[in-house]
């Protein structure tokens, strides 16, 4: 129970500072939320969007899945549970930016690279993380298996970034929106062992350092 009770000391905290210390931020909140952005990203316990931008509650809407992917437009009649997080984000709360935040040692682009051990009949890991599929082509079966294994990972990581901010771009009412100016697409990747944060430079093709480490 130790986990649990360190969770519950940290509503304690939480309950302090935001109902006791900045109380009119909730007297806001709990008429509605108006983020201004949303955020993409892997469901990591090392990379929460929130505590990495020092974000308060109601700044961000947040959607997180392994290894930070966006799966392209599919009005299949299906479930599609990222896809109705970002209609809702861009149509209804109108978001101005949506940010894709993938990371340094990612196990879902591991699993994709360098396989994995299904863990059900199912294999919703490795049927997830084939979205990314062309980043893998590109970055390793193109490249050549003589390139070194781990800064494929890295190359893999950072493309498939490019990869969901391209299928972002495939939903109508993504690509209306950043045509007309109202809606900007970010990459964003951050090195946890450097501690830095990339940007993805749509215009030269590669990421750039946003915030370098310290």
């Amino acid at each position: 129970m130790h986990g649990v009770e360190k969770l519950i000391g940290g509503f304690g905290r939480f309950q302090s500072k935001y109902f006791s210390e900045q109380g009119g931020l909730f007297e806001t909140l709990k008429r509605g939320q108006n983020p201004h952005s949303l955020f993409i990203g892997c469901s990591d316990s090392r990379v929460d969007p929130a505590i990495l931008t020092d974000c308060d509650p109601g700044d961000l809407f947040v959607v997180r899945n392994v290894a930070n992917l966006v799966p392209p437009y599919e009005p299949d009649g299906a479930y599609h549970g990222v896809s109705a997080a970002i209609e809702y984000a861009v149509c209804v709360l109108k978001v101005r930016y949506i940010i894709v935040l993938g990371h340094y040692a990612c196990g879902g682009i591991r699993a994709l690279v360098k396989g994995h051990e299904p863990q059900s009949e199912a294999d919703f890991v490795g049927r997830w993380v084939s979205i990314a599929s062309r980043a893998c082509e590109k970055e390793v079966v193109q490249a050549g298996e003589s390139q070194d294994g781990e800064a494929q990972l890295r190359r893999c990581e950072m493309s498939a970034i490019v990869v969901s901010l391209e299928n972002l771009m495939s939903f109508p009412f993504i690509a209306e929106r950043v045509k007309a100016g109202e809606l900007h697409l970010v990459g964003w990747y951050f090195h946890i062992e450097e501690g830095a944060l990339y940007q993805y430079d749509h215009a030269d093709g590669a990421f750039a350092p946003l915030v370098k480490a310290r």
